[in-house]
């Protein structure tokens, strides 16, 4: 019953910027814990940054420092924030949301690319 929509990927030069977005659908979508992984290709994906409702957010070391991760609760989106960027950081990236009752959602994913 939720849906996610990903958008704002692309092709930037390393060092630059780029900010993502996710447009969460459906009840109560405000009060779950959000977040952002990516996938590399050949590679296991791996958890970027969460923010449940209300805070706390978490980052992996790897983007610390670089990213922010950040929520606008009256139009149920998520945005991620990416700074300094670097060829590492290219990878499919998908927003993910989780019910209380463990119940994950998954977005359909935006290709980020950096070139060096």
């Amino acid at each position: 019953q939720v849906q996610l929509v990903e958008s704002g990927g692309g092709l930037v030069q390393a060092g630059g910027s780029l900010r993502i977005s996710c447009a969460a659908s459906g009840d109560r979508v405000s009060a779950y814990a959000m977040g952002w992984y990516r996938q590399a290709p050949g590679k296991q994906r791996e958890l970027v940054a969460t923010i449940p409702s209300g805070g706390r957010t978490n980052y992996a070391d790897s983007v610390k420092g670089r990213f922010t991760i950040s929520r606008d609760n009256a139009k149920n989106t998520v945005n991620l924030q990416m700074n300094s960027l670097k060829p590492e950081d290219t990878a499919v990236y998908y927003c993910t949301l989780v019910t209380f009752g463990g119940r994950s959602y998954w977005g359909q994913g935006t290709q980020v690319t950096v070139s060096s």
